[in-house]
């Protein structure tokens, strides 16, 4: 049995779907001022990252903070300390496809990060008394809300397609003028 062969009716329904994504890879760059003069540094972690996503303008707005904690000597290699502050930061994200569609009103937002924050590099400044510390962090979100979609229904309902296959009107014919050099040996 062919669709193609019948007359198809189509409907549209209200769904939730995800109507937006976006990503965002970052590199940002922090500077830490410990109580003492750094010698060198033995270490620099991230740690308690907490973060919310909320739509802002033709983005997501990714809101948060960690805490940086950096290991150092001073006194000459003599004493070691750790440096604490806590960050807080907002990163907007794009969103690269935005469905026209959907229903403002049903919108929700979250975002994952896909590269927790983490330091890359720490550096003593010029002047000797704070740290630069070069954290990347990367983001993915979505924006999903109510949108329509056009579906084809079958006006005899599911019952009529038990045990049956369906054809969806291409045939062998319909690839005939297709060039097989064009095809990727490799895939």
């Amino acid at each position: 049995m062919a669709l193609a062969d019948k007359q198809l009716q189509f409907r549209e329904i209200i769904t939730k779907a995800v109507c937006g994504k976006g990503r965002k890879f970052s590199t940002v760059t922090h500077t830490v001022t410990p109580p003492h003069h750094p010698t060198s540094i033995l270490g620099a972690w991230i740690i308690n990252h907490q973060y919310e996503a909320v739509r802002s303008g033709d983005g997501i707005e990714v809101i948060g903070t960690y805490d940086i904690n950096i290991w150092y000597s001073y006194n000459k290699n003599t004493q070691t300390d750790v440096a604490k502050e806590t960050v807080s930061y907002v990163e907007n994200v794009p969103l690269s496809y935005v469905d026209p569609k959907h229903r403002a009103s049903t919108e929700e937002v979250s975002a994952d990060a896909t590269q927790e924050p983490n330091c890359i590099e720490a550096n003593i400044s010029s002047n000797g008394s704070s740290v630069a510390i070069r954290v990347e962090r990367e983001f993915a979100v979505e924006l999903v809300a109510e949108t329509k979609v056009c579906v084809a229904v079958n006006p005899n309902g599911c019952d009529d397609l038990d045990g049956k296959d369906i054809e969806f009107g291409i045939g062998d014919d319909d690839f005939e003028d297709l060039d097989p050099d064009l095809l990727d040996d490799e895939l």
